[in-house]
Order: structure tokens, then C-alpha cells, then sequence
């Protein structure tokens, strides 16, 4: 058993061995060499190289199962005992590098599951009746108990704020970059992070009941629920491999003509087959990564290169994710004077909507801002500030009606269409007079559009999108992009219903997420695109992943995988089709082990530059 376990663990390296031996063999003969020398090479190059393909042959008739091992491990003995040593160490080097190729493309790490469990919140600050604090764990915090959270702290529970107000990060639950403000009487998850403020939250999920505990079990389910698709050759070996062996027995036994027999196994053995699909797959692997595309493994291939719907997360996938103004309007012919006085106001304040303004002041060049004299907050309203004398009102359109400010006809048309847009409105008044409308949105992605006419175009029947975001954003998003069904304000479990249901009506599925709660349903589609920008967790749960985070990678990622599939589907073809004409060949007398062996020979370079056009591949 140990040396079978060490014989598998130094399987690359012997492939590499037989490959140089290979190689010294015939340059020793082509540069006049002795040929008994050469042999020799060849003869320990096969020896070495059969004897991991024997074992897994060997282990595979353990329990019942007749692979291609089996075929290739007789036909190297067979090869051997007609003194074709040349063949015999070809026919296993090639065996074993299509293996390493196969290993290599298919090899995934996914550490999904610890990185959750290590984001997850471990204590709690449980509060006493006299005040005071007790720090535990978090399993040890009961229903009804109240927790403080103060800024920078992960909320240790799913609650009902009962004292204090904070802007908090969702993002882990919801998947949305916006801060959320939390008052006395609002809902708060277990795992989002306080970014200001301090909260107390009476608990009423706690443990393995809270939703980050929940989105948790759901990557787990959804990854159990991922079974590897059987390989084509694997498949094929179930039938090619007993067939192959009756064959060549049949034969001998009627002909009486053991190199004949030996020659069926030789010419049978599917070197073309062996190397080609790994091969392909290889090729295209390289190529998308070479363009951002990170594909991990030849299933995924397979499976993207099927699939009928694509379902997006919003915020990080079609959108940038960042909050920042989308559209500004000036009423006064003062544009930088009015924007400084806004900065210098909304830069008091921490609120997300402020920041944005901020940012884009600054990103315009603004920076000599005005002293504010005095400064109150409207609390559902907005900021009234005393600038040189003047009244600076900026917030909701409520405020400016309420202090008494005449919005115009053109002004209420434009409150109206941001407000369509899926974008927050700000307005800004000097005096009694609005000189400024702000629009402040995620924005879309300029590329959106066109990248997914484009996989329209390529065959993807269904686009979808689903958000945690409310109902009004959401379809202002999915109208920028041509998206014509979406669903809002879910939750992780929720989109996780959607995909069971798609895939319940045979669609092949992929999801295209960045969060951390995008993890289930990256898990449990047919096929998980993440967004290199996005989480940790994200990126390992996925099965393909867009270094750039752009959509024009996802077309990209959609026509490679297309064309990969089906150069593989060439290179399968041309391999059967190669034994098969020389099965026949060899039968009616056509085709002797010699010419042969150089068409076998010939057909595995034929496959090998078939899947080196990948390499070059683009999409025009």
C-alpha cells in the first residue's frame, strides 16, 4: 500500500524520466549511435513508465472496473514482448503526460468554508441590568438578550435595534455597498459591521439560526449538492476497453497470430484520445488566463460552454459597486462657488450620500471651501448651514417645500426622472432659491450593455438579475442593461430558491456574483463566475473567475469555453476515428504495424495542433 501511495506521488516525475530517456534514445541513434544502447533506454523508459499506469489498471480491477489503463498496460507488455520497445515507452509516456495535463487543468482548492467560518463574529458584548457588559461567545448568547455593538464590531446576532442609531455595512447579507443608517426599531444581521455609531440590539435569531450562519450551511449544501461530471473517456472506456481486448483475443485465438493480436492492442491503444481532450483544455485554460479569465478545470469548460441562463448579482457585477454622483444639475451660473459651498457643508457630516458629493468635488478640482459659521441636522430631511450670511439648505425635496422654497416645473420633472433612475436625489438651496440637484447612484457599468447583447447573440437564452436592492433601483439597473426580469429585496436564501427553481426547468446555470452572500448561489449553480475584486469567499466558491471584474471578460469567458468545448469534441473525433480506420485498416490487410504506428503517431500531433488554435483564440 505505501508503495503504491508513492508510486502515484512520484507519477509526474516518471513521465518526466520517460519523457528524457525517450529523447536520449533517439538522439544517441540519430547521432550514429549503437542501436542495442538505444533500446536499452527505451526499454527502461517503459518499464518505469508502466508501472504507475499497472497500478492504477491493478486498482481499478479492484473493484470491477475494466479502465483504459488496463488496455494501455497490456498493450506496453504486449509491445515489450515483441521487442517494439520504442512503442511500448511512446505509448506510456504519453499516457502519463496526459494524466499530469488532466491533473493540472482539474485541480481546484476551494477554502470557501473555513474563510466563512473565520468571518463570522465570535464574541458578543452582552448587557447586564446595572449596565454593565459581559464579553462571550457567541453561542452563548440567548434570545431576548440585549448586545451593544459600537463602531468597527460585527453585530453578534440577527436583532431589533432598541437604543442608539449607526451607519452599518450589509454587505455580507445583502450584497449592497451603500451604508445603511440603523434606528431605534430597525432589523440588523448577524455579521454586518458598524461603521459608526454604537447600537444596542435585543437578540432574536442567535447560534446556527442567524443568516450568516445560514449562508454558511447554504455553501456547504450547495457544494455537496456539486457532483463531478463523469469524463467522455471514461465513458467510452466502459465499452472501447472490452472491446478492444476481445478483439485482439479473438483474433489470436482464430489466427493463431500472437503479433498480430498485439498489434490490435498497440494500434487500439488511445494515445490521440488520451492526449487530445486534456490537451484542449489546457490550451483554452491558458488563453483565458492570459485575458483575465480564470477557469478552474476542464468540467467547468464543459459546463459553461452549456449553459442557457445567466443570473447576475447588481451591486459589484452589472454596477461598480461604489457609491457616487450619477447626475448634477446647476439652476445658477455660479457652478464651482455653489458646489464648494456644498462641499464645505456635506463635508461636516459622514453619511454616505455626503461622501459621494464629497468625492466628486474633489475629483473636479474644488478645494478653497468656504467657512461654515453654523451647521443643524434635519433629521429625515437633510443639513441647514450658515454660510457668509447665507441660508445653505441641502436634502430631500420635503425639505426645500417645508422651508417654504418653490420648486419649479423643470425642477420637479428632474426630481422625478433621477428618482426613476434608481438614483438618490439631493438638492441644494442658497437662500430661497434651488441652485443645484444632485443625482447619487451605483452606477452601471459602461460595458453592461453591450456584454450581455452580446451573449444574447452567443446563445444565452435567459438573463436574469436578483438584488437585495429595492424594487425601484433594480429596475432602472435592469432597464440600462436589457435586462427584462428581475426580482429585489432578497436575501441570500431567497436567491438561492431562484437558481433550485431555474435548474428545476432544465436550465443550465451560472451566477455571477462579487459578495460574500453571492457564495451559496455561486455554490450551487451549474457554474460560479466571480468578480476578481470581489471577497475572498466569492472568488474560492466560484468555478471561473474575472480578474478585470468586467462583464466584457464574461463575454470573453462565454465564447472561449464555447470553442474549447468544441475543439475537444474535434480532437475526440479525430482520435476514435483515427483507431477505427486503423482497426480496419490492420483487419483487411491495409495496414501493417509499421505504417501503423506512424498514422497513430501522426494523429496525435494532429490533435495536439488542433488544440494549440486555442492559444491564438479571440473573440472578433
Amino acid at each position: 500500500m505505501k508503495f503504491q501511495r508513492w508510486l502515484q506521488s512520484v507519477k509526474n516525475q516518471i513521465a518526466l524520466t520517460v519523457g528524457g530517456l525517450i529523447a536520449v534514445a533517439y538522439g544517441w541513434y540519430w547521432l550514429g549511435g549503437a542501436v542495442i544502447v538505444m533500446q536499452g533506454l527505451l526499454l527502461v523508459a517503459s518499464m518505469m513508465g508502466v508501472a504507475p499506469i499497472l497500478m492504477q489498471a491493478y486498482q481499478a480491477l479492484k473493484v470491477k472496473v475494466i479502465s483504459i489503463d488496463l488496455l494501455v498496460t497490456i498493450a506496453v507488455l504486449g509491445a515489450l514482448i515483441i521487442g517494439e520497445f520504442n512503442e511500448s515507452a511512446i505509448v506510456t509516456f504519453l499516457f502519463l503526460f496526459g494524466g499530469y495535463l488532466e491533473q493540472r487543468t482539474l485541480k481546484k482548492t476551494r477554502e470557501s468554508i473555513r474563510a466563512l467560518s473565520e468571518m463570522a463574529p465570535q464574541t458578543a458584548q452582552v448587557l447586564a441590568a446595572d449596565g454593565t457588559t459581559t464579553t462571550v461567545g457567541v453561542d452563548d448568547v440567548e434570545i431576548d438578550d440585549q448586545v451593544l455593538v459600537k463602531a468597527g464590531a460585527q453585530v453578534p446576532v440577527d436583532g431589533q435595534v432598541v437604543q442608539g442609531s449607526a451607519y452599518v455595512n450589509e454587505a455580507s447579507i445583502t450584497g449592497e455597498a451603500q451604508l445603511v443608517k440603523k434606528i431605534v426599531g430597525d432589523a440588523v444581521y448577524s455579521g454586518a459591521i458598524v461603521d459608526n455609531g454604537t447600537l444596542t440590539v435585543t437578540a432574536t435569531q442567535v447560534g446556527d439560526d442567524t443568516t450568516f450562519a445560514q449562508i454558511i450551511e447554504l455553501v456547504e449544501e450547495a457544494q455537496d449538492s456539486k457532483s463531478p461530471a463523469e469524463k467522455f473517456i471514461d465513458r467510452f472506456a466502459t465499452y472501447y476497453t472490452p472491446a478492444v481486448l476481445v478483439l485482439a483475443l479473438a483474433i489470436g485465438l482464430i489466427t493463431r497470430d500472437f503479433k498480430l493480436a498485439i498489434t490490435i492492442l498497440v494500434l487500439g491503444c488511445p494515445g490521440a484520445l488520451v492526449i487530445g481532450a486534456p490537451v484542449s483544455i489546457v490550451a483554452g485554460i491558458g488563453n483565458g488566463a492570459k485575458h483575465g479569465v480564470l477557469i478552474k478545470g476542464g468540467e467547468v469548460v464543459n459546463a459553461m460552454a452549456g449553459i442557457d441562463t445567466m443570473v447576475f448579482d447588481k451591486t459589484g457585477t452589472l454596477t461598480k459597486g461604489d457609491t457616487a454622483v450619477a447626475h448634477v444639475q446647476f439652476y445658477t451660473a455660479a457652478e464651482q462657488a455653489t458646489l464648494a459651498v456644498t462641499t464645505a457643508v456635506e463635508a461636516q457630516s459622514d453619511h454616505p450620500l455626503a461622501t459621494a458629493i464629497v468625492q466628486y468635488a474633489r475629483e473636479r478640482g474644488v478645494t478653497d471651501l468656504p467657512t461654515i459659521e453654523r451647521i443643524e441636522t434635519l433629521k429625515g430631511l437633510g443639513v441647514q448651514a450658515e454660510v457668509a450670511g447665507q441660508t445653505i439648505r441641502i436634502g430631500r425635496a420635503k425639505m426645500m417645500t417645508e422651508a417654504g422654497i418653490r420648486l419649479t416645473g423643470a425642477q420637479i420633472a428632474a426630481i422625478t426622472a433621477s428618482q426613476t433612475a434608481g438614483q438618490s436625489t439631493v438638492l441644494v438651496a442658497v437662500d430661497q432659491q434651488v441652485v443645484l440637484l444632485i443625482g447619487i447612484a451605483d452606477t452601471v457599468k459602461p460595458e453592461a450593455k453591450a456584454a450581455l447583447t452580446r451573449l444574447k447573440k452567443a446563445g444565452v437564452k435567459h438573463l436574469v438579475m436578483l438584488t437585495g436592492d429595492n424594487d425601484q433601483t433594480a429596475a432602472a439597473i435592469a432597464k440600462a442593461v436589457g435586462i427584462t426580469e428581475y426580482h429585489a429585496n432578497l436575501l441570500p436564501a431567497e436567491k438561492v430558491e431562484f437558481i433550485k427553481t431555474y435548474q428545476a426547468n432544465g436550465q443550465k446555470v451560472a451566477f455571477i456574483g462579487d459578495g460574500i452572500n453571492d457564495s451559496p448561489s455561486l455554490a450551487l449553480a451549474d457554474i460560479g463566475i466571480a468578480m476578481g475584486s470581489g471577497t475572498d469567499v466569492a472568488i474560492e466558491t466560484s468555478d471561473i473567475v474575472l480578474m478585470q471584474s468586467t462583464l466584457s471578460e464574461l463575454v470573453y469567458a462565454d465564447y472561449l469555453t464555447k470553442a474549447t468545448a468544441r475543439n475537444t469534441v474535434q480532437n475526440i473525433v479525430i482520435a476514435v476515428g483515427t483507431v477505427g480506420l486503423l482497426l480496419l485498416g490492420l483487419m483487411v490487410g491495409w495496414v501493417q504495424m509499421a505504417s501503423g504506428m506512424f498514422v497513430h503517431e501522426i494523429s496525435i500531433l494532429v490533435v495536439i495542433f488542433n488544440a494549440m488554435r486555442l492559444i491564438r483564440f479571440k473573440v472578433r
